[in-house]
């Protein structure tokens, strides 16, 4: 283990993830839902970006100056990479947290950024960051920190200690970190075939062990085999984050919002009772739904806005389609599992929004006027389409306008990359201010087209010369094509849906 990483895993890069909670522009809905007045965000900063591609594509694609740090220099020397590509407002370093909270250059901030972090970092570096927040986030600012929460994790504990000492001090240290991670399952599943009290008294570890074994390796070194790991109750993590003067303003989560779909009837009832308190209100809600993983937004000094201005502001947000909409399915799912969607409120909005054009909240309650539907209906259908992954806030059109050329630029980069790698599945919108799902193959259709290839023949076929040139076979059902027969028809039929589908979603959002 290296010196300069205080415990933390550096021996493989992590995932080119991509996390919207990071997007300020998506703050905006849940504070107004819960009568929060939003800041205007001019600054922001992450702490701990990993890769870096949340980070560059909300500076490429927004106005706000980007501040953040993360102590891997391969993963910062990629984030370079892509910020010189797009040209954004974006300043990243190499440094630990200690040493980026010391910089005399940094502004103040009205946005904290921490993904994945907190739960992986040890107690002092934990008060850094608690340092950090209380000297640079302004008044009224916001953080959005998310971590691993118990008491969902109780279980798992004891597991995670049992395989972190075996790689730690059974197995040779000189074994790649992904080698001792796949020995260290092995292990679990030898060791439980024993049928020890402890699985029996908590079965559902033996469920968490055959997930963790079809993971992600990389992912796994970062999640569970770092030095410190930390799970934490709500209100202790409240008392910390208070010592940063700050106050919990709701979750990151759309659809933890909608308590329908979350909490039985008598679970609401009893919490609306016994919760006035909003700390251990959220401290029972993690108890009766046993969260492991909260996403919260947190306020130096929360601004509660008045029931007139509330829904004016409501109204006049825009929202415009992320997804395709042809095949929209009138069912979301809750911590109680699937429900259905009343089509008489989905069905006309998903009509209204399928010209993926923006549209206020406003317009849209024009449109159900008719339909004897409410605000509030139309309130929580926002919310859902948004927590679905179907509807994304829109910026306005002036920053949209003088972000475009940047967007153009890294998705450009993106789509170049993928005729190599299948690692990073987002580009950015300049209409959202944040990523938009794009698989590799849809990346390599898009750059085709570009190209002239407008026919699912032409893009299977460029496609494809890009995939046998480096020997790679399209996967199906777990399984490489092997004739270049079959993988010319498998990538027509996904041109094919491309064309019909995301191709104009992805002009629509300017994507491409």
């Amino acid at each position: 283990m290296n010196d300069w990483s205080y415990g933390y895993v550096t021996e493989v890069p992590y995932t080119y993830g991509y996390y919207a909670e990071l997007n300020p522009v998506r703050l905006i809905l849940p504070f107004l839902f819960v009568s929060i007045m939003p800041p205007k965000v001019e600054t922001a900063c992450e702490l701990g970006f990993g890769q870096g591609l949340s980070i560059n594509i909300h500076a490429a694609a927004s106005n706000v100056e980007w501040w953040g740090t993360d102590f891997n220099p391969t993963q910062v020397s990629f984030a370079k990479e892509l910020a010189d590509v797009s040209g954004a407002n974006l300043h990243v370093f190499d440094e630990s947290f200690e040493e980026f909270c010391e910089r005399r250059d940094l502004p103040e901030f009205d946005f904290i950024g921490l993904h994945g972090v907190w739960s992986w970092v040890s107690p002092e570096n934990q008060k850094i960051i608690i340092n950090f927040i209380r000297k640079k986030l302004k008044v009224g600012g916001v953080v959005y920190i998310s971590y691993n929460t118990l008491p969902g994790w109780l279980q798992m504990i004891p597991l995670r200690e049992l395989l972190a000492e075996y790689i730690d001090n059974i197995l040779a240290k000189g074994e790649k970190i992904t080698d001792r991670i796949n020995k260290a399952i092995d292990f679990a599943e030898r060791f439980f075939e024993t049928q020890p009290a402890y699985a029996k008294a908590n079965p559902q570890v033996l469920n968490r062990l055959k997930k963790i074994k079809n993971q992600n390796r990389n992912y796994l070194a970062h999640e569970y085999f770092n030095r410190d790991w930390s799970p934490i109750f709500f209100h202790h993590m409240a008392k910390i984050l208070s010592e940063a003067k700050l106050n919990f303003a709701c979750s990151a989560s759309y659809i933890d919002h909608i308590e329908v779909v979350n909490l039985t009837k008598k679970q609401q009832e009893f919490l609306k009772k016994e919760g006035s308190n909003s700390i251990f209100s959220q401290l029972l809600r993690d108890f009766i739904c046993n969260v492991q993983f909260r996403k919260d937004y947190w306020v130096k000094g929360i601004k509660r806005i008045d029931p007139f201005s509330r829904i004016n502001q409501l109204r006049s947000l825009q929202v415009i389609a992320v997804a395709p909409l042809d095949s929209f399915e009138y069912t979301v799912s809750g911590l109680l599992g699937e429900a259905k969607l009343n089509e008489s409120i989905y069905k006309p909005i998903i009509e209204f929004l399928s010209d993926y054009k923006p549209k206020t909240i406003l317009q849209i309650e024009h449109v159900l006027k008719k339909k004897d539907i409410s605000f509030i209906q139309i309130l929580q259908a926002i919310m859902i389409l948004g927590a679905k992954g179907v509807i994304n806030l829109v910026q306005n059109e002036n920053t949209i306008s003088k972000v475009k050329r940047r967007v153009q630029r890294l998705n450009h980069y993106i789509l170049q990359r993928s005729r190599s790698y299948g690692d990073i599945n987002f580009l950015a919108s300049p209409y959202t201010g944040g990523g938009i799902p794009v698989g590799r193959f849809e990346q390599m259709f898009s750059l085709g087209y570009m190209q002239g290839k407008r026919l699912p023949e032409q893009l299977a076929d460029f496609t494809w010369n890009q995939l046998s040139a480096l020997n790679q076979r399209i996967i199906k059902d777990g399984k490489p094509i092997q004739s270049a027969e079959e993988n010319l028809a498998e990538l027509k039929r996904m041109a094919e849906d491309f064309l019909n589908k995301k191709h104009r979603l992805l002009k629509s959002l300017s994507v491409l």
